[in-house]
């Protein structure tokens, strides 16, 4: 096995989730294609990124509904690495995104606790 290639993040609305996603975070859109059912397959990703994606979907079931945002636990699920720290930070907080902390370094990383519109915890990290 090569690598993950999409995961999961359950969202309310695609429009206002894709707007999040490549306005505020700086993901590129990917794909963006019509279901049957009324849904779409929408897969947002990094600038740049060739493996790893990000499948934005809408729930099908009351149980997913109720996932929305918290997808596990309240613990921070999903790791954004970067090569430019400060500049990344800098401009998502301009954009709106809200940081949970300030950066801190970390033996292993510089690091932020992040929120994305629906309330999911994020890492942005520069590896050391």
């Amino acid at each position: 096995m090569a690598h993950i290639g999409l995961t999961t993040v359950l969202v309310r609305d695609y429009d206002e989730a894709i707007s999040f996603y490549v306005d505020a975070v700086g993901f590129e859109l990917r794909e963006d294609s019509p279901r049957e059912g009324g849904g779409r397959w929408v897969v947002v990703a990094p600038r740049g990124s060739t493996e790893t994606g990000l499948l934005l979907a809408r729930p099908s079931k009351p149980e997913q509904l109720a996932r929305i945002g918290d997808q596990t636990g309240g613990r921070v699920g999903l790791f954004l690495n970067t090569e430019d720290f400060e500049g990344d930070h800098r401009r998502m907080t301009a954009a709106g995104v809200r940081f949970l902390e300030e950066p801190r370094h970390e033996p292993y990383a510089t690091v932020a606790v992040f929120e994305d519109l629906y309330g999911n915890r994020w890492d942005l990290l520069q590896l050391r």
